[in-house]
């Protein structure tokens, strides 16, 4: 992607109609009395922060293609800018084939602290607009700024504002999607990538959402899609057309009456501020293949001691443990055990994590 092309995607700013995207204009109503109205909910998604972050700590890499992620013959990626990305690089693929794909490529191993910094000021942006914030990771939130309106001006003028504070305080670039529901702007920020504002509004929902694969809609992955797949939905046009009853049926009773809700555009789900974790986590990608069982017990014990850890500074106790094993040929799967009771005593988790790696043979 081109230096005149990236300036040319920083100043969309645009609305979903039935026939595409259209730009929302400077006399775009300031008080939120236009297609806006009802769009109280945006979604924030930074644009390749990993690599961004990197690149201007690092000023000489400027210019050139970054890769985020492990250095080692066994490293993954973790974040890519556009240019590498335009090469075919995505995060989760293995970095010997992210450096064929662009060889040119700068691979820097990943600053958890610095990235952490950053996102810290970022929300801080957002939280001085409005409290209800929901961080999902460090690069992305939901915000509610029903509460802003009379302060600020409608949604879109707040999205706006929002973007040009990260700009010209960070020096980062974001996307943000406004629409009425929280899944419907998170697909309008990825939609808008990068460094773009995209209004869905409630009118145009169903013509923004029926073209889009089975794919884009939430909670269905690669089993789910292919289920789909041999009843004819490939679209979420299909999809909003289909029986919910047959869903049910097909699918379960929660997941199908939520997707189909979902291909209708319906979603009551609110902005949740500070929502504790739902899963505490850790990992670790050996550089070499490990086939001795007492080296990965041993790993997988302070793995254990680590998740504990964590869980009792964040005042948490869980009760399901999953271990994660990814082969040599980085083909992944899980396992999961739910215990009787909630833990967060790492002799008791490590138990269970052992029990698991072994029954996988």
């Amino acid at each position: 992607m081109s230096r005149r092309q990236l300036e040319r995607g920083a100043a969309l700013r645009g609305m979903v109609a039935a026939d595409g995207i259209t730009p929302l204009g400077e006399d775009f109503p300031p008080d939120g009395s236009g297609p806006d109205a009802d769009c109280h909910i945006l979604h924030l998604d930074m644009d390749a922060f990993f690599a961004s972050v990197e690149q201007l700590r690092r000023p000489e890499v400027r210019g050139r293609p970054v890769i985020v992620g492990g250095t080692g013959p066994r490293g993954v990626v973790s974040s890519a800018d556009y240019v590498a990305r335009s090469f075919g690089v995505h995060s989760a693929m293995p970095m010997v084939r992210a450096t064929r794909l662009c060889p040119d490529a700068v691979v820097l191993p990943p600053d958890g602290a610095a990235y952490r910094q950053t996102s810290e000021a970022i929300m801080d942006i957002l939280r001085s607009i409005t409290p209800l914030v929901q961080p999902l990771s460090l690069d992305e939130a939901f915000l509610d700024v029903s509460g802003a309106r009379r302060r600020l001006g409608g949604p879109v003028r707040i999205a706006a504002m929002i973007r040009e504070r990260v700009r010209t305080e960070q020096s980062l670039t974001c996307s943000v999607g406004v629409a009425a529901t929280r899944f419907t702007a998170k697909l309008g920020s990825t939609h808008c990538k990068p460094d773009g504002l995209l209004l869905v509004p409630t009118t145009h929902v169903r013509g923004f959402l029926d073209p889009l694969p089975v794919g884009a809609l939430p909670g269905v992955g690669d089993r789910t899609e292919k289920a789909l797949t041999r009843l004819g939905v490939r679209t979420v046009g299909d999809l909003s057309r289909m029986e919910p009853e047959l869903l049910r049926m097909e699918l379960g009773d929660k997941a199908g009456t939520r997707l189909a809700e979902l291909a209708r555009g319906v979603d009551d789900s609110p902005v949740e501020p500070e929502t504790p974790d739902k899963s505490v986590g850790a990992e670790v990608t050996f550089e070499r293949d490990v086939a001795e069982p007492e080296v990965v017990c041993r790993e997988l014990l302070r793995l254990s001691e680590k998740v504990a850890r964590r869980l009792r500074t964040s005042g948490q106790v869980g009760r399901t443990v999953s271990v994660k094993l990814r082969r040599a040929d980085f083909t992944t799967f899980h396992r999961s055990r739910t215990l009787p009771e909630s833990t967060d005593v790492a002799r008791e988790i490590n138990s269970v994590a052992r029990e698991l790696y072994e029954a996988a043979g």
